[in-house]
């Protein structure tokens, strides 16, 4: 399959629009809806079922149930079967108001604990919604008016999974039941056939195939280890974006991977973001107790600031660009842990911008125009930018004052209505030192990635007291950029492995040309072909597996190798290799010298041979 004709497949089931369930009331109530229907069909199938929570999710819904036993596949048909028979006897789903002492009454009588812990979170009015007189469950709902506006045709239950009451790995172990429902068959027809079409793009199991990155159980969850080919696209995107910073005018630096926790309170980030920060390493239990000691770094901003604080700068040293490629630790919940998308361990292409307030605007500027470019070399093309803001109801999360937040806000909000952006306002989603403008990514399936970032922060300056000399001679402080135009280097790299579907172009690609000698007579000629390409810088290789013709080409397709040079004894004679492309099939045969030149023209501009 070439890589135009992957895309038909979710190109196909676009054409049917399929909404968020935020995006829709009506699929709102509908999902609701459902969910209360499959929690009463599971208790009617299973009494000792004990129900907890069923929340919307954006492509459907699920319920958790605490049962003595595991549901099966077979348990999940059963309980559609049961569903239908619900919808089809047209219940009246019926929104009641009532005080929190007659909620607790009702669910001490049918005694569900689960119930009572729920109750005792909520706010009133309480509302419980019944399903005629048979089943009723704690909702804020919306619903529909009866059950039989469901269309029994566009429901699917879906998958089981394990949780955790609350999130909480020491409380009990529950069972989920995953569903989803849409207003029509026809939108769950092109709903699960997205869905099969995102297994066949999954970068867990496309990485495995062609041997990108494992996972080890001795390493741990959420950290990746890259393999041999894996690594050489890992390098390439490095030094992509390490000659455009370089043209830029941005500085290299190194940074260890640990440092004093101390560093970590002056910035803020023990205080504001210790939940998400591996333990303290101290050294006895004496320094653990008055918090001294080590942490793994969460974020690279403090390292670049120390470096910019080892001596008084000029302002004829500002802006002032430090980058690193730097691998910071976050201790995310190992049921959010998810491939290369969502690890513990991974490398941010950060980079910390420090600039006067004159320059801020223009250094901004040029800071969104790199992150365009190298959207525009990956082929990035469908996105849309977030004004990440603090939360004016929420100010404790954030450290810093309302001046600042203001003028920060301010310089972010100037620079997307100077580029005419696409953009939105994210309220909330700031950082806790400062806002940002966050890049968001939709894919060909239309799930959307947070991938480039760049943050505008006029607080750890503040924090870490620094300054630098004006033209007058007076000291002022100067106003840090934070910015990572790939966001991270595991994220990107699982993103992009499932947008071209295994698929990389030309210039990406672990292996760009094999040579496929029909018979062993003529291999001595595709090695030394291969020579030639990697003494000019491609990345070639000689198939040596003596294998049939038909095979070679099959094993070259399956490892997705962009270019393949067929050597026979008309290519040997005429110095020429019979080309196929994954791009544009078969293209003939094409001298040796026009083949590289071709190569390196396309591997340059970013392009198909």
């Amino acid at each position: 399959m070439s890589s135009s004709e992957s895309l038909s497949a979710p190109e196909q089931s676009a054409k049917i629009e399929l909404p968020r369930t935020s995006e829709s009331e009506q699929l709102k109530k509908i999902r609701h809806t459902t969910s209360h229907v499959m929690a009463m069909a599971v208790q009617k199938l299973f009494p000792k079922a004990q129900v907890t929570i069923g929340p919307w999710i954006e492509n459907g819904f699920y319920y958790d149930f605490d049962t003595p036993e595991p549901f099966t596949e077979q348990d999940l048909k059963a309980i559609k079967k049961e569903m239908i028979k619900i919808i089809n006897r047209k219940l009246p789903v019926i929104r009641e108001e009532v005080s929190r002492e007659e909620a607790e009454r009702r669910i001490k009588a049918i005694n569900e604990p689960y119930k009572l812990e729920i109750l005792a979170g909520l706010i009133e009015p309480i509302t419980l919604y019944h399903l005629g007189n048979e089943w009723w469950d704690l909702c804020a709902g919306p619903h529909l008016d009866n059950t039989s506006e469901l269309n029994p045709k566009a429901i699917e239950l879906e998958s089981l999974a394990g949780a955790y009451w609350r999130g909480d790995e020491t409380k009990a172990q529950l069972q989920r039941i995953y569903g989803t429902a849409w207003e029509t068959p026809e939108q769950l027809a092109a709903y699960k056939h997205r869905k099969e079409e995102a297994l066949r793009r999954d970068h867990r199991k496309l990485g495995k195939e062609l041997g990108l990155f494992i996972f080890a159980d001795p390493v741990g969850p959420g950290l990746p280890l890259w393999t041999p080919k894996g690594t050489i696209v890992r390098s390439i995107l490095e030094d992509f974006l390490k000659q455009e910073q370089i043209k830029r005018g941005y500085l290299q630096v190194v940074t260890p991977h640990i440092a004093r926790v101390d560093l970590f309170k002056i910035s803020g980030h023990w205080q504001k973001y210790k939940e998400d920060m591996f333990p303290l390493m101290a050294e006895d239990a004496e320094a653990a107790a008055n918090e001294q000691g080590f942490v793994l770094k969460p974020m690279n901003c403090p390292f670049h600031i120390q470096i910019y604080k080892s001596e008084l700068r000029s302002y004829r040293e500002l802006p002032m660009r430090l980058a690193e490629f730097g691998t910071v630790y976050r201790y995310e919940q190992s049921g959010e842990l998810s491939g290369l998308t969502r690890v513990r361990g991974f490398t941010v292409d950060d980079s910390h911008l420090f600039v006067t307030p004159e320059q801020l605007d223009a250094e901004f500027l040029s800071v969104v125009d790199l992150i365009l470019s190298v959207f525009k070399s990956l082929q990035l093309k469908n996105f849309k930018a977030r004004l990440s803001f603090r939360d004016p109801e929420n100010l404790e999360k954030y450290i810093g004052s309302d001046e600042a937040w203001e003028k920060a806000q301010g310089a972010i909000r100037r620079a997307v209505e100077t580029l005419g952006m696409n953009y939105f306002e994210g309220i909330g989603e700031a950082a806790f030192y400062g806002p940002k403008l966050d890049f968001i990514f939709q894919d060909v399936l239309d799930r959307e990635w947070q991938l480039g970032t760049v943050q505008v922060d006029y607080n750890l300056p503040d924090r870490f007291d620094l300054e630098y000399v004006a033209e007058d001679g007076t000291r002022k402080r100067p106003v840090m950029i934070h910015r990572a135009p790939f966001g991270s280097l595991e994220r990107l790299i699982g993103i992009l492995i499932e947008q071209y579907a295994g698929d990389f172009p030309l210039w990406l690609a672990p292996i760009q040309v094999r040579l496929l000698p029909v018979s062993s007579d003529f291999l001595p000629f595709a090695k030394e072909v291969a020579a030639k390409m990697k003494a000019l810088g491609m990345r070639a290789e000689a198939d040596e597996s003596s294998e049939r013709l038909g095979k070679l080409i099959r094993n070259a397709e399956k490892d997705k190798i962009p270019v393949m040079g067929v050597v026979g004894a008309k290519e040997v004679e005429a110095n020429s290799l019979n080309i196929r492309t994954r791009a544009s099939g078969e293209l003939g045969a094409i001298s040796v010298d026009e083949v590289i030149g071709r190569l390196q023209g396309a591997i340059s501009s970013y392009g198909d041979f």
